[in-house]
């Protein structure tokens, strides 16, 4: 075995696996910087400083806020007052009870009696998906905004979103989700991640001209155009990724709008958000196949940036699993592997400068949004340290479904969601 190993170590594969492990988060750092910051001073800067008055509105078009939801019932008055106190002349609220088992649809039942949302109960849990499907033609609006059932928009999200919807070519416009329960150290880490990955991410693909996925936690449809691409696919374990491929590939424009905050509860706990972000990464790994056509079709190639820096994001998390696997052996077999030290190198420090740069990048960005993020700042030096090895490890498990059809059956709800909801 270690005769294996040191020559393993000797050949060019090892090497070019080594050159990609260091020059991959190198490259894309400089690279989401620099295109977020041209977005930041090209679309935001014009916006105003935080606290000022969204755009005034032409047109009051018709809004439909769907919350579809099952087994929510320790989260869901919060966020559906929430909705229901939004800043808008013209928008209902529509709440999909999805087979709750617990107190969810006796809360639901509370609001509907009061006249304030119009309610539909499904007796049979069948997944996301297909609840928002089945409301789609029960509603008034043309404009659909879905929000999670854990989310709490601010008063005037829609008086930021509705004004993209006057282009005809804009079918989705995705929202700013940002974390209320910072009370655990591993919530103030997933602060830091859709602070300074999330966002800043979002901005750079907007130059790029194509965005991987709107935020499923708010986002808002219209409507035709989720009839135009055959409404949310039952079958994908993410079906927000998928939804937003579909409308790209038939050229609709999906946009980003950072003023438009929801409140979210993420995973307080490591085996909850393992469980979650496994789901995210076998999603993605189904709508890469699914969509393969993308990097052969020419009238596509405005999606190759967002595809192949998927698949290399990919590449890279199998690199970094099969190297420190190889790392980790050859250090148990006595030999210092090549490229490897414990001491922080060249390569090592340039990399970190670099992941801490672009997580303060994002924090001051989103500083405006959310006040109290530059506070959780120190926290991101634990990031590429916990964070990196998770999102690596769930990528490296999930790479199997890049070559495999998903199931053919819809991907029902799993749990109710698990977060202490402090701030």
């Amino acid at each position: 075995m270690l005769d294996f190993i040191v020559a393993l170590q000797d050949t060019w594969i090892y090497r070019a696996a080594l050159f990609y492990l260091a020059a991959y988060p190198i490259l894309m750092s400089l690279g989401w910087i620099t295109t977020s910051l041209f977005y930041r001073y090209r679309w935001e800067a014009e916006e105003g400083d935080a606290g000022a008055p969204p755009p005034k509105l032409v047109e009051v078009p018709k809004v439909s806020v769907l919350v579809p939801a099952h087994n929510e019932a320790d989260v869901i008055r919060d966020s559906i007052a929430a909705a229901c106190g939004m800043d808008y002349p013209d928008y209902e609220v529509v709440v999909v009870d999805d087979g709750s088992t617990d107190g969810t649809r006796a809360i639901l039942e509370e609001f509907a009696a009061a006249g304030r949302i119009r309610l539909i109960s499904k007796v049979t849990n069948e997944g996301k998906a297909l609840a928002i499907n089945d409301a789609i033609p029960c509603l008034k609006g043309e404009i659909v905004l879905v929000l999670d059932a854990d989310a709490e928009p601010v008063p005037d999200l829609l008086r930021y979103i509705v004004p993209h919807f006057s282009s005809g070519r804009v079918a989705a416009v995705t929202g700013n989700p940002r974390v209320k329960n910072v009370g655990t150290f591993l919530a103030r880490l997933q602060l830091i991640e859709f602070t300074s990955i999330v966002s800043l991410l979002r901005r750079s693909q907007r130059i790029w001209g194509r965005v991987v996925t709107v935020s499923g936690v708010v986002a808002a449809f219209r409507k035709s155009a989720l009839v135009d691409v055959g409404l949310f696919s039952p079958d994908m374990p993410t079906e927000d990724i998928e939804l937003t491929w579909k409308l790209q590939k038939r050229f609709w424009d999906v946009r980003y709008e950072p003023n438009a905050v929801a409140w979210m509860t993420v995973p307080s706990t490591y085996r909850g958000l393992f469980r979650q972000r496994l789901r995210w990464a076998r999603g993605l790994m189904h709508v890469l196949n699914r969509h393969r056509d993308v990097i052969v079709t020419w009238k596509l190639r405005r999606m190759w940036p967002v595809f192949l820096e998927a698949c290399m994001s990919a590449l890279w998390a199998f690199d970094f699993v099969v190297l420190t696997s190889i790392w980790i052996l050859s250090y148990g077999l006595g030999y210092p592997p090549v490229g490897a030290s414990p001491i922080p190198n060249f390569w090592g420090m340039t990399i970190g400068t670099l992941c801490m740069l672009q997580l303060f990048v994002g924090t001051v960005m989103d500083r405006r949004y959310d006040e109290e993020v530059v506070r959780f700042y120190p926290y991101a030096v634990y990031y590429p340290i916990i964070y990196w090895m998770l999102m690596a490890i769930c990528t490296f498990i999930a790479l199997p479904r890049l070559f495999t059809a998903p199931p053919n059956k819809a991907v029902r709800w799993t749990s109710p969601r698990a977060g202490e909801v402090l701030r």
